[in-house]
């Protein structure tokens, strides 16, 4: 089985989910990840002991840009790296879950003659699933909303695949190895895999209001980070978490965040309250505001979002608890917990 994309944490981990619910099913699967050469996809397919290989992949974009005119070639390159790989590991199916990394595998993938999956994480379907509609056999989907986006035949809902780590997190973990502090209510902010500036920057500016009434941990992404406005030790500041991070998203009191779908599911499985702040003009706005209407987060505008009002949000939340269980329940009731072993079992009805 070949595991397909990246370029984000946000469109790996569902395909590293179905990866362990492929080898709970069938435990004499062989898997090959192919993502991109510098996103954090490795990292992660090397914490599940899955082999990996990168390959050239150019971001795809609906807006002008100057590396759209290099990217296409990266494109191209990519697909012939990634079909010499697919050559010698001669798979029988292959899975992603979006990323711009996922378009050459998949492209390589089905011209070998590959069975093709891919899992439509968002409300609305980003370039890269657009792109692969006509190389998938079968596409799966996290919510009903997303079935207009595709060919009805060929689409089945599933929910977003979850990976065992978020199943199994102990929250008593993330105080003995990060150090938190017991009793003081503990608030993550986290950007994704790759970070968000804008969010980095709105949460270090808020730090000093925050941390007199909570521990902050911050997940800046790599090279993301911005300078705190506050040297207090109740603030801490992390690049990248990969075997802490279900843990400590168990531990959290509140998570902040972007809105992408692969963190709105562990949330749920969690079933922790969350204010989330999309990425704007993007398609997290749409799943900020399906979410919203189901009870199940809270919603804040970056543009209209301050320093001071992100601090008055989030402590606001922290005094009232009963709010907190209400956003807990509505996002836990929103999706289904089983949505890895529903793709996996398709993907072995292939084999």
């Amino acid at each position: 089985m070949l595991l397909a994309g990246g370029g984000s944490g946000g469109s790996a981990t569902p395909v590293l989910a179905v990866a362990q619910a492929l080898r709970r099913l069938e435990p004499s699967v062989q898997l090959l990840y192919v993502g991109t050469r510098d996103g954090p996809e490795a990292a992660l397919a090397a914490a599940q002991d899955i082999p990996f290989r990168g390959v050239h992949a150019g971001k795809l974009r609906r807006y002008w840009d100057v590396h759209n005119l290099s990217d296409p070639p990266r494109v191209a390159q990519g697909i012939a790296e990634s079909y010499a790989l697919v050559r010698k590991f001669r798979p029988h199916a292959a899975v992603a879950a979006g990323g711009f990394g996922a378009v050459p595998p998949i492209v390589a993938a089905r011209a070998f003659g590959a069975r093709t999956l891919i899992h439509q994480q968002d409300v609305v379907p980003g370039l890269a699933n657009r792109l692969l509609v006509p190389f998938a056999q079968r596409i799966t989907v996290s919510l009903p909303s997303s079935l207009a986006h595709f060919p009805r035949r060929r689409t089945s809902v599933t929910g977003n695949p979850v990976r065992e780590e978020i199943l199994g997190a102990r929250a008593e973990l993330a105080y003995e190895r990060l150090g938190l502090a017991a009793g003081v209510p503990v608030v993550v902010a986290t950007g994704g895999g790759t970070g968000a500036l804008g969010l980095n920057r709105l949460v270090a500016a808020a730090a000093p209001h925050l941390v007199a009434r909570a521990q902050v941990v911050h997940l800046t992404g790599v090279g993301r980070g911005v300078p705190a406005a506050t040297d207090s030790p109740r603030y801490r500041a992390i690049e990248f978490l990969v075997d802490e991070m279900p843990h400590l998203l168990a531990a959290a009191t509140l998570v902040v965040s972007r809105a992408g779908m692969g963190t709105l599911t562990e949330l749920a499985t969690l079933r922790k309250p969350a204010l989330v702040v999309p990425l704007p003009d993007s398609h997290q706005s749409a799943n900020a505001l399906t979410f919203h209407r189901l009870g199940a987060v809270e919603v804040a505008d970056q543009a209209a979002l301050t320093p001071e009002g992100l601090a008055q949000r989030v402590l606001g939340l922290l005094d009232d608890q009963p709010r907190r269980e209400e956003l807990a329940d509505g996002l836990a009731h929103s999706m289904p917990r089983d949505a890895a072993q529903r793709i996996a079992r398709a993907v072995l009805a292939w084999s």
